[in-house]
């Protein structure tokens, strides 16, 4: 099944394009948890251009790495990237109240269905 998750955050979609696409933003948002923190990140922001995170417990007790290559570049308006044999895509929308963010990502060998989940909007402040 293709798993879909938006969340609407309230700034400019230039802010939001770049705090998706550039290593130090990417740093400062990209956790799973408040006890997990991305170490390193590296973007080369082009169709056929490498993407990494290291993302690590803040205990040091575990980490690993997120790679893949970015198929598709419509800044700022989408991206569609592989990793492995999975392949995403992250559409940027303009929205009354700010940017919808929706990442749709098609593991290897599935059916077409999709989840949604829609949470509260976030602030994001430019700098």
């Amino acid at each position: 099944m293709k798993i879909t998750v938006s969340t609407l955050i309230a700034a400019p979609i230039a802010a939001v394009w770049r705090a998706y696409t550039t290593p130090a933003d990417i740093k400062q948002w990209n956790a799973a948890s408040a006890d997990w923190h991305t170490t390193a990140a590296a973007v080369d922001l082009r169709v056929g251009g490498k993407f990494s995170s290291r993302m690590e417990a803040r205990d040091g007790s575990f980490g690993f790495d997120f790679e893949g290559e970015y198929t598709r570049v419509d800044a700022p308006h989408s991206l569609e990237y592989r990793f492995g044999e999975r392949h995403a895509s992250v559409d940027f929308s303009q929205t009354p109240v700010g940017v919808k963010v929706t990442v749709t990502v098609t593991p290897a060998g599935v059916c077409e269905k999709s989840t949604t989940a829609l949470r509260s909007p976030k602030r994001y402040s430019s700098r």
